[in-house]
């Protein structure tokens, strides 16, 4: 066996929780060129905070996903990137789904867990922010 160290997952155990797995935006432009890549993302409120909290207290999570536009239309997942509260939780599973090639067909294709951050993963679309 050989240890690949191209999509390890790292996170930064601040608050909220900053993690990320493989490439970001620039590197996997310069990779694989700019018109080949396809950004996914999504800024949201967590479920966590209650409706009843004050909006000052609530924070945004953000997600996103770098994909490569492969010759056959399909998007590889190349980066995930979020900030947000439980994104330290999400980010080994996100690494696993990484290794084995996953594509954005492949979120898109989940059902959502609600109420949950983790929902945002499977439900986001191309460039809504950032």
């Amino acid at each position: 066996m050989k240890m690949s160290y191209d999509n390890v997952a790292s996170v930064i155990f601040s608050h909220p929780p900053i993690g990320f797995i493989g490439l970001d935006e620039d590197a996997a432009k310069a990779k694989f060129g700019a018109e080949n890549i396809k950004c996914h993302s999504s800024k949201f409120i967590n479920m966590y905070y209650s409706p009843a909290m004050s909006m000052e207290r609530k924070q945004s999570s953000i997600f996103k996903l770098i994909c490569h536009v492969q010759p056959d239309g399909q998007e590889k997942v190349v980066g995930i990137h979020a900030c947000g509260k439980g994104v330290d939780e999400m980010m080994q599973g996100l690494s696993v789904a990484m290794n084995m090639g996953v594509t954005k067909q492949d979120f898109d294709n989940s059902v959502a867990i609600h109420p949950t951050g983790s929902e945002e993963w499977v439900t986001m679309d191309a460039n809504l922010i950032m």
